[in-house]
């Protein structure tokens, strides 16, 4: 009977002060508002609500050391980022594509073919008789074709430069995908968030409804039925909400396992052994206050930095191709030379005495001599092309800088909130949930004000939640823009200590 009454005292001082914590922290207001209830009515909430509370908590503190104990197994964001760059077949295709140009390069500089000829001349039709003819003979020949100018190793460089392009491409690509990763990561952790946040709350709201039932039931108080009716309704939102963060919280994740399976045709479940994603949320390191020192940097100071960007140098070996295509386009006014040769066996005459054989040499040689304007407006075609691929440089750094500015703009109002959530606004929400809940003790506001002012701290939480992932995502938006083609792999610059306060 003695250890039976000590377990009784443990469980009402391990849950009777958390819960009057929660309810409010002043131990004295909470003695305030259990006066108003019948000595039945606490009874009630005391049997049925401490256990289910204490189940709550015991749970909680479990899948807190669960979690803990699977930390180190859990997947962090780097490591997605890493997982969906090495299963990426977009960057293997990139390297296939790379070695067949270098192949195609080396290719087209060798000459073309030698053509061989065999043929019989000049047989007589009445006797089909070798012999007879003089003329007759069997001829052996080869040609072979010269490209006009400097045309083959143009053509060489050209491809060359093509290829150069692959690993530009590769750059961008993983730039892209770690900017991909990072948006989709955040997305989900902000459902989950925003559901521990309303988790965390839930147990309140709901002994906040047990609580107002039985004041309503015993009628002590001053809890209407509206008041009860009320309560019961924003219990019901609060599952509705967490139905529809359950819904975002899996498409983001589904959205995050297609980078992740296995590339090639191993779509083996792998990706989703992990034991978890991370619960803490990563802390991206700011390429703008690395290199700038926050210091916004003038027009010209940034357009020399975006230009090392893998989608600016792209468009450089771009106009690097059109540049070779205009000197083959020049090539066409060099004459294209073709040297034959053959050789011809001729039959013994009537008397059999041999003939002399025949061996006949030649050159062929293409050239515009009446008329140059196919040649002309070749280069003038090849010329317009390069100048467009100089347009759309120019048009993608404008667009690079104008972005840029947009997502730095956009930082600093997410930063000015942050401050203002920290400083000013949920302190004052904590402040109005306190006045309200002591107008209500006081009998001068309602049981609904309470459950509102509970349910405008909590959205201002989630709030300031969104504005944490929202600053995330732009400096994630700035790391991509600050990324250089020079630093070759680009793997998003984080750290895991948590939320940024």
């Amino acid at each position: 009977m003695g250890v039976f009454m000590l377990v009784i005292r443990q469980i009402w001082w391990l849950f009777i002060g958390p819960l009057r914590t929660i309810i409010r922290p002043n131990v004295e207001r909470v003695s305030t508002l259990e006066s108003n209830f019948t000595p039945v009515s606490l009874i009630l909430v005391r049997v049925f609500c401490l256990p289910t509370l204490a189940l709550v908590l015991f749970f909680t503190h479990t899948n807190s050391a669960v979690a803990d104990a699977y930390a180190d197994k859990s997947l962090t964001l780097s490591k997605a980022i890493q997982q969906a760059i090495d299963n990426d077949d977009w960057l293997v295709g990139s390297q296939y594509a790379q070695q067949a140009t270098l192949a195609m390069a080396e290719s087209a500089y060798e000459l073309a073919d030698p053509k061989f000829s065999l043929a019989l001349a000049n047989l007589p039709t009445d006797t089909l008789d070798f012999n007879q003819e003089a003329m007759t003979q069997l001829v052996a020949g080869v040609s072979q074709v010269y490209p006009r100018g400097d045309s083959r190793r143009l053509k060489r460089q050209q491809l060359q430069q093509q290829s150069d392009r692959q690993p530009l491409l590769r750059y961008e690509r993983e730039a892209k995908v770690a900017l991909t990763i990072t948006q989709i990561w955040l997305d989900a952790f902000q459902a989950r968030q925003s559901a521990l946040l309303i988790e965390q709350n839930r147990a309140l709201f709901d002994q906040l409804v047990d609580i107002s039932l039985a004041s309503y039931s015993s009628a002590w108080g001053n809890t209407r039925q509206q008041d009860l009716l009320q309560a019961q309704l924003e219990q019901t939102r609060i599952e509705d909400r967490l139905t529809r963060l359950a819904q975002m919280q899996e498409m983001a994740e589904q959205k995050l396992l297609e980078w992740l399976m296995p590339s090639g045709t191993n779509f083996s479940a792998e990706a989703n052994q992990s034991s978890g994603y991370a619960s803490e949320q990563p802390q991206l390191k700011s390429k703008y206050d690395e290199y700038w020192q926050g210091k916004p940097p003038s027009n010209s100071e940034l357009a020399n930095y975006l230009v090392r960007h893998p989608s600016i140098q792209k468009f450089e070996q771009s106009i690097a191709v059109a540049g070779t295509e205009v000197q083959l386009a020049e090539q066409k006014y060099r004459p294209e030379w073709s040297v034959r040769a053959s050789y011809g066996y001729r039959g013994a005459d009537m008397s059999g005495r041999d003939r002399a054989d025949l061996l006949s040499a030649g050159v062929t040689v293409s050239m515009p001599l009446f008329s140059s304007i196919k040649q002309d407006k070749e280069v003038e075609a090849a010329v317009a092309s390069q100048e467009k691929a100089r347009t759309d440089r120019s048009l993608m750094i404008k667009q690079m800088m104008a972005a840029f500015y947009s997502t730095r703009s956009q930082l600093e109002r997410l930063d000015q909130r942050q401050l203002l959530f920290k400083n000013k606004l949920l302190p004052q929400v904590q402040q109005q949930t306190e006045a309200t809940l002591n107008a209500y003790e006081s009998d001068n506001g309602s049981f609904t004000e309470v459950v509102r002012s509970r349910i405008g701290e909590l959205n201002a939480q989630i709030e300031y939640l969104e504005i944490n992932v929202a600053r995330q995502k732009q400096i994630a938006q700035l790391n991509y823009f600050l990324t250089s083609a020079e630093s070759g792999a680009t793997t998003t610059s984080l750290s895991t200590s948590g939320v940024k306060q």
